[in-house]
């Protein structure tokens, strides 16, 4: 690998891991699932995002992005739906009463196919958050557009795509075990009623933003 691909490389995966640092719906679902889940559940969240993410990573590197991003219909319909969905996860955040968050310090699962649901149901809410926030599909597109030249070659497209899908799980697996630790967990449970409902105003005004600015455009 040439000093230019190098370069390349490390261009992209710090502009890519300094977006992650910047917190949004995929980063607050992900404390959500890590305050009120088992680890293992939440960590479903963490692979549902990481898989959208690769998604839209492998679409861009084969220049479908561009297609999708250029269809002013589709990107529409992903915002509605986007924005609606965290409408939806807002809703249940917020009508959660105070007393659903009293045995968070000490909530064990032992049912193994209650585990095995909760994990599928978790890994299905981080997919659909990550796949139908289309500023996910914008992001690696633009940054491969000005990254990736035509004479860049497939494997290394490869192994960019799968370097950064490794880290967006990784990165979350990473606050969420942070969350699960008893001290830290202790802590935040205290305080979970009211990061619950925090997170709910959060995902509610992104998602009712992203609606909004859609029927204003119309």
């Amino acid at each position: 690998m040439d000093f230019g691909l190098v370069s390349i490389f490390f261009a992209v995966a710090l502009a890519h891991f300094l977006a992650l640092l910047s917190p949004g719906p995929d980063f607050v679902l992900v404390v959500k699932s890590a305050m009120k889940g088992h680890r293992k559940n939440a960590i479903g969240v963490a692979l549902g995002i990481a898989t959208a993410n690769a998604v839209y990573i492998g679409l861009c590197l084969v220049g479908v992005g561009a297609i999708l991003a250029a269809s002013v219909s589709l990107m529409i319909a992903l915002k509605i739906i986007g924005g609606l969905f965290l409408l939806y996860l807002a809703f249940h955040a917020l009508k959660a009463p105070k007393s659903a968050y009293r045995e968070l310090a000490v909530t064990s699962v032992n049912n193994t196919e209650l585990v095995k649901i909760s994990f599928i149901k978790e890994c299905i809410t981080g997919f659909m958050s990550g796949i139908l926030n289309p500023k996910n599909l914008l992001f690696y597109l633009s940054l491969f557009t000005v990254a990736l030249t035509p004479e860049v070659n497939l494997g290394f497209k490869i192994l960019l795509g799968v370097w950064m899908t490794l880290v967006v799980f990784l990165w979350d697996v990473a606050i969420i075990y942070l969350l699960s630790k008893q001290t830290v967990r202790n802590k935040f449970t205290r305080l979970s009623f009211y990061i619950d409902k925090a997170t709910g105003v959060i995902l509610g005004t992104i998602g009712f933003n992203i609606v909004k600015s859609v029927l204003i455009r119309q």
